[in-house]
């Protein structure tokens, strides 16, 4: 297997290596893990793999979930479909930056992610290093928000377009999450500032340590809140990986953020997830 990095800050292409193989092969498994915790994303091309082996693969590193709004093969438990069509005109929203799932109390620890059809040109996707993110913050910033806590909203998100009533049982059934501003990577150690588009705010900015007065508190906490998000919008963190039918790309969901970019209107664009059960942040 042939390891590729893209560039300095993350990912990495695989050349010589097909996913199935790795199904049952403990070695190929390990190298492949492996390298997905020091490239963060890692991308292949020509898998022309079953729908049941890209679901045997992703169970390799865990247990699968459905998305609760999102469609799922209904032969396939755990693998999502993110179909886009032009015979969908309303359904045009892509996303921002994010990582997937923090509104559950443990979000993903990754993805497999396939390609079954894409615009001839565009809808790329980009990750971000939230890592490096994280380790070029300035000093006196990691110091404020080393003991801060915010929220995660799948019904700010998700359930924004639902009326009232499904919008709230929505979040009955999935309440704020909370999670750390800067979270420990389980298996790296590592600090990941782990604030995206699910996120709503920090719960525990409004100390006497921060607010002089109660006007201190919102502007304080949410211009804090925007820039942290914001972290991921800077180049230097990302790579953009350009689709073609039966790419794949697996990523790290505890360490990076991504954005699909959404700029291949009026085409279709068919893409197939499996989304790995991770672990609750500390």
């Amino acid at each position: 297997m042939l390891v590729e990095q893209l560039n300095n800050a993350i990912g990495a292409e695989l050349v010589g290596v097909r996913l199935a193989d790795a199904i049952h092969d403990d070695g190929l498994f390990a190298e492949i893990r492996a390298n997905l915790l020091k490239h963060r994303v890692l991308f292949l091309r020509d898998q022309e793999i079953s729908r049941a082996e890209h679901v045997a693969f992703a169970r390799r590193f865990g247990e699968l979930e459905d998305h609760p709004v999102a469609g799922s093969d209904p032969e396939h438990p755990g693998l999502v479909r993110i179909y886009k069509s032009p015979d969908q005109p309303n359904d045009r929203y892509e996303n921002a930056w994010h990582s997937d799932a923090t509104w559950r109390e443990a979000p993903q620890l990754g993805a497999v992610l396939r390609c079954v059809e894409c615009p001839p040109v565009g809808g790329d996707t980009m990750w971000a290093n939230m890592v490096l993110a994280y380790e070029n913050l300035p000093t006196h910033v990691k110091e404020q928000i080393a003991d801060l806590r915010a929220r995660h909203s799948i019904e700010a998100s998700f359930g924004a377009v639902m009326p009232i009533e499904k919008r709230h049982a929505l979040k009955a059934q999935f309440p704020d999450a909370e999670h750390p501003v800067v979270r420990t990577h389980p298996e790296t150690g590592e600090k990941v500032l782990f604030v995206n588009a699910f996120t709503t705010h920090i719960t525990n900015y409004h100390t006497p340590a921060r607010v002089r007065f109660g006007q201190d508190a919102n502007p304080g906490a949410g211009d804090l809140l925007r820039y942290l998000i914001s972290q991921a919008y800077i180049p230097e963190y990302q790579v953009r990986w350009r689709w073609k039918p039966n790419s794949i790309a697996i990523w790290d969901n505890r360490s990076t953020q991504h954005y699909a970019v959404m700029d291949y209107a009026p085409c279709h664009r068919k893409m197939e997830r499996a989304g790995i059960v991770g672990d609750r942040p500390y």
